[in-house]
């Protein structure tokens, strides 16, 4: 294929007819015709490569909807990866992601179209900051939200995502949990279960910014149930009329089928949902992930022809943080750890 950008083809937009009118209601309609040339290359590629693209709910629409084979919260496509058959695998996500699915399909290449999307909780911590922790606390049990490092998830017990952070907290088995390094997170768990936890200050930059007023204003101004990420500071937790992951946040959504609703999380979680409950008006306060938007259809193309950056993993870390997120995914399987 050449290295040179696609270009529009008339016949696109007949072979893409379905997809450009779904994306029409996510878009300006504007940017459609320009998205359909570079969603056809990758997907050619993906043929030739043998690849699959992994994209989580955070991504833009056109990623999400035009090329991602699997999409997800973080605990599905950990789930992916550890099942994944594929010999390529390019991770549309933040940095600890391409990590995660790394080390739970050692046998896959993994990809991420830009290495330097990362995540602020990822790097609120350190494996250091760990082998502190535990030695102030010892015999104390870790557990590592998966927005971490592999250095991080290697130091700890188990890991968690959103959706799944009490059950795996009570599963250690203990009175007492080490819990990083999401603070508001963290407290919002502990507020879900008998175990005591010991937070670290860490906080996503995302959902830190939204503010008790947003909420109460999307709710006043626009009648709209409000729906909110657990890493939101406790004031905006409070107006909330359901708390969860993103997962938890669609159920919900497919539960209640609210007349409008409000999202307080990252902006293309709405965008992309939108298409599942049309009968729903989303109203926005939301905020960008400067992280997740540093993936673009431009530099997936570019990863899959040039079949790089590859995510490597230290054999001796990865090992360490296999087990933590094994326990993890043993829990959601109802096994015990």
């Amino acid at each position: 294929m050449s290295t040179t950008a696609p270009r529009w083809r008339p016949e696109l937009e007949q072979q893409y007819a379905g997809l450009a009118e779904r994306l029409e209601q996510l878009l300006p309609c504007l940017e459609v015709p320009m998205h359909l040339p570079w969603i056809d290359a990758i997907r050619e590629l993906k043929r030739e490569r043998g690849a699959v693209v992994m994209a989580h709910s955070y991504q833009s629409p056109e990623i999400f909807h035009g090329v991602a084979d699997i999409t997800g919260d973080s605990l599905a496509l950990a789930q992916a990866a550890a099942r994944c058959q594929a010999e390529v695998v390019v991770l549309c996500g933040v940095h600890f992601m391409a990590e995660t699915a790394k080390i739970l399909a050692p046998h896959v290449k993994v990809l991420i179209p830009d290495p330097a999307a990362g995540c602020s909780l990822a790097d609120s911590i350190t494996a250091a900051d760990v082998r502190a922790l535990r030695a102030r606390h010892p015999g104390v049990p870790v557990v590592s939200y998966v927005n971490t490092t592999a250095e991080v998830k290697a130091e700890s017990d188990a890991c968690c995502t959103s959706a799944n952070a009490v059950q795996v907290v009570e599963a250690m088995g203990a009175d007492k949990v080490i819990f990083l390094p999401d603070r508001y997170l963290g407290a919002h768990v502990a507020s879900q279960t008998a175990v005591e936890l010991v937070l670290w200050d860490g906080r996503c930059e995302v959902h830190e910014t939204f503010t008790a007023a947003q909420a109460r204003h999307a709710r006043e101004r626009f009648d709209a149930r409000l729906v909110a990420h657990p890493e939101c500071p406790p004031e905006v937790l409070a107006e909330a009329d359901f708390i969860g992951s993103t997962s938890a946040m669609a159920r919900w959504l497919e539960r209640e089928r609210p007349e409008r609703v409000a999202l307080i999380t990252e902006c293309s979680m709405a965008d992309n949902l939108r298409l599942s409950f049309p009968q729903t008006e989303f109203i926005k306060p939301c905020n960008l992930c400067p992280h997740m938007k540093r993936i673009t259809l431009q530099n997936i193309h570019a990863c899959l022809l040039g079949m790089g950056p590859e995510v490597l993993v230290p054999l001796d870390v990865a090992a360490r943080a296999r087990r933590a997120l094994e326990r993890m995914l043993a829990v959601g399987r109802g096994e015990r750890v």
